[in-house]
């Protein structure tokens, strides 16, 4: 794949996602700061609103202002940087890790666009489950880090497959070689 097309792809990829996640996010601030959760399908999905501080179940939010401010704010623009720099760097990049690679970009671009303007907060409003049996609160963000990770492992198990059955192949042609005895080339 070419590298503008490349660029182009992951850049279309990246501002869905984090142009689609602040609408919702927005949309979220609007109708459910105020009031009491919202259930759907027999409470299936729940949306509640939720200014979360930390990351994954709230997890560093009693963190130092500063701290959560370096993690979650600097470390994840670097990382964010990283993602696009190898995206334009690589020569060949097959297109399921491209795509993993730029939702993961993409959510994490919107999550990062919160904590920049929603004074260190990430606004989440999504709840699924069934009875007692629920997943943190979450936004689309979430899912696009979640589908891009996802995306990620499945095509490093293709590689690591793949990997597997060329050396496999490689050792059963040494292994025939080594059967066979040198071939010469005249007759007997």
């Amino acid at each position: 794949m070419k590298r503008m097309w490349r660029l182009s792809l992951a850049i279309l990829i990246l501002l869905s996602c984090a142009g689609c996640d602040q609408v919702t996010k927005d949309i979220a601030r609007e109708s459910l700061a105020s009031s009491p959760p919202i259930s759907l399908l027999n409470d299936f999905v729940r949306f509640e609103y939720v200014e979360n501080t930390g990351v994954l179940l709230g997890l560093g939010s009693n963190l130092p202002r500063e701290s959560r401010f370096l993690l979650f704010v600097v470390f994840s623009s670097v990382g964010l940087l990283l993602i696009l720099g190898y995206i334009v760097r690589v020569d060949r990049l097959d297109s399921m890790l491209l795509i993993g690679l730029s939702l993961l970009a993409g959510g994490g671009a919107g999550n990062l666009i919160d904590r920049i303007f929603n004074n260190g907060a990430v606004t989440d409003f999504v709840r699924l489950g069934i009875g007692v049996l629920r997943t943190g609160i979450f936004n689309l963000a979430d899912v696009a880090i979640v589908a891009g990770a996802v995306m990620i492992l499945l095509w490093s198990a293709r590689e690591r497959k793949r990997i597997e059955l060329d050396e496999d192949s490689d050792t059963d042609q040494t292994r025939q070689v080594q059967l066979e005895g040198p071939r010469s080339s005249g007759s007997r």
